[in-house]
């Protein structure tokens, strides 16, 4: 369990720094240049997931409760809704005027999907503490950025990019999810 604590905690550490310590990132990206602190910065990230997929494979879960019934088809449903949200942060759409952080919201619905399907240790502390994180995220990103500026409103049409890329998306993880995570995906 220790090694997916660590990678869970180094994951947002890492992504928490560039909201929290502007100074401190500005002064490391000038002192390494920009490239080399990219280049380091995902090697670090590259490093936290693998410190929790091992960890994840090398913790025997517990449970410690037990999810709903409808807990699986509910989180079928939710990922549809993730993955919208997740893509629609680099896309221009109308999201971005009712969501002020889709990316890091994805994020956190990811998260409470699956511990709506999943109640066992390893499965809260990771879904639990990447929820956390990504709330966290919010609220330093907005205390870093200020006042919400919503962008102006865009055409309907411009909505379904992400709408279609994320229905895509949700059917590669259906299909691969028990390849890639070693067990099925919850369904509709």
């Amino acid at each position: 369990m220790i090694l997916l604590v660590i990678g869970v905690v180094m994951w947002a550490v890492l992504h928490l720094f560039p909201a929290v310590a502007v100074g401190p990132r500005a002064r490391l990206v000038e002192r390494l240049g920009r490239g080399r602190y990219r280049a380091l910065f995902s090697l670090c990230i590259v490093a936290s997931v693998l410190l929790m997929v091992f960890g994840w494979k090398a913790t025997t879960p517990t449970v410690v409760y037990i999810p709903p019934s409808l807990g699986p088809p509910l989180t079928g449903m939710i990922m549809l809704i993730a993955l919208v949200l997740f893509f629609a942060a680099r896309a221009r759409t109308n999201i971005k005027r009712m969501v002020r952080h889709p990316q890091l919201t994805g994020v956190l619905v990811w998260a409470l999907a699956h511990l709506i399907a999943n109640g066992d240790s390893r499965s809260l502390v990771l879904f639990g503490g990447i929820g956390a994180w990504s709330v966290i995220q919010m609220v330093a990103t907005n205390h870093r950025d200020g006042p919400w500026i919503k962008p102006d409103p865009l055409p309907l049409k411009m909505d379904l990019v992400p709408v279609v890329v994320g229905a895509v998306a949700y059917g590669v993880l259906l299909w691969a999810h028990p390849w890639l995570f070693g067990v099925p995906a919850a369904q509709f």
